[in-house]
């Protein structure tokens, strides 16, 4: 159908290869400077070495320094780098593409100015480049890479501007396992993603508090983390709205992505960590080398915060499970649920 080049050889980024090459696609992975041995791996047999996977032959692959062969004749880029990554991104591989050439990134997070609003990294990204035809577009909903490498079934959503560019990319990676709506309530869909690897650091903290009354081999307990899931998604709901999105989009995505994330991965790993009653250094020491996006995009959500309630538009206070994750991180203490400021009255 036509070429696929994705920019990063991390596990979602690299798991993008398999519908786009089961699509019928050409297919080429480039690693970035961090991928080098990733990448060295990939091109002698496939086998992903963070991901423990083996990748279906008929992908190619490409050092950094390769890149502009790589992206030659490309009909879709898919950025595939960390939130850590999108700086880079933006100054060492859109400034390469040509205007038009429809960019669709797996990167999750979201950016605050100096007024505090918040901006999906799509949005954050044009803003670099103005005057330039950039066609920025982001992938979001619940989706482990690993499953999405063994084909398992799974339903995400596209987001952009224009509607028929999102129609196009479809085309080009939608599979019979791997099902794409498409919707421009890019705040919405962008926003709900990337909250929910904060809030996922916020589930998990039950499991660390069984895992301390208990002990680790115990059966998990639900209710717990059932009433942070329920505040977790009633805080997310709010910041999408102040993001500009739609807060529908929070149900549809965000509360799935949040509910696949407290599953496994590295954030589930840190807020069972710190729901023990590891200090956040502690537990960044057990973590070493685990790249953290969670701690990233609380600090960004609380910084805006900060600035959003000097400006009227909110309070804090709305959100209490928010502010114990700041204060966990940034204070050293132990955890200290505020179960009381859930209870709500409604008419």
């Amino acid at each position: 159908m036509g070429i696929v080049t994705i920019v990063g050889a991390g596990m979602m980024g690299t798991a993008m290869a398999v519908p786009a090459l089961d699509n019928g696609n050409e297919v080429r992975v480039v690693g970035t400077h961090l991928d080098r041995e990733i990448v060295e791996r990939l091109g002698m047999d496939g086998y992903h070495l963070n991901m423990k996977r083996t990748l279906p032959q008929g992908i190619r692959y490409f050092q950094v320094e390769e890149m502009e062969t790589a992206l030659e004749g490309a009909d879709l880029l898919i950025g595939g780098v960390s939130s850590f990554g999108v700086e880079w991104f933006g100054e060492q591989v859109l400034p390469k593409i040509p205007d038009g050439l429809p960019v669709l990134m797996v990167t999750k997070g979201m950016a605050a100015d100096g007024e505090g609003n918040l901006s999906p990294f799509p949005r954050y990204l044009a803003g670099k480049f103005p005057g330039r035809k950039l066609l920025l577009n982001a992938v979001g909903g619940p989706c482990i890479s690993y499953e999405l490498v063994d084909r398992n079934q799974t339903c995400v959503a596209f987001c952009g501007e224009e509607m028929e560019v999102l129609r196009r990319i479809k085309d080009m990676l939608a599979t019979d396992y791997y099902h794409i709506s498409l919707s421009t309530d890019v705040a919405g869909v962008e926003c709900a993603v990337a909250l929910k690897n904060a809030y996922a650091l916020g589930v998990s903290l039950a499991i660390g508090l069984g895992n301390r009354k208990n002990g680790p081999q115990a059966k998990e307990e639900y209710n717990p983390q059932a009433a942070l899931f329920g505040q977790s998604v009633k805080e997310m709901g709010k910041l999408i709205a102040l993001a500009g999105g739609n807060q529908e989009n929070n149900i549809v995505y965000g509360a799935g992505d949040l509910y696949v994330t407290v599953f496994g991965g590295r954030t589930r790993r840190i807020g069972t960590l710190l729901g023990e009653g590891k200090t956040y250094a502690q537990a960044v020491e057990i973590l070493a080398g685990v790249t953290l996006e969670s701690v990233a995009i609380i600090r960004v959500i609380l910084g805006a915060l900060e600035k959003l309630e000097h400006r009227g538009l909110t309070s804090r206070q709305e959100f209490p499970l928010m502010l114990e994750m700041g204060r966990l991180l940034e204070e050293g203490e132990a955890v200290d649920v505020p179960w009381k400021s859930f209870e709500r009255e409604e008419n």
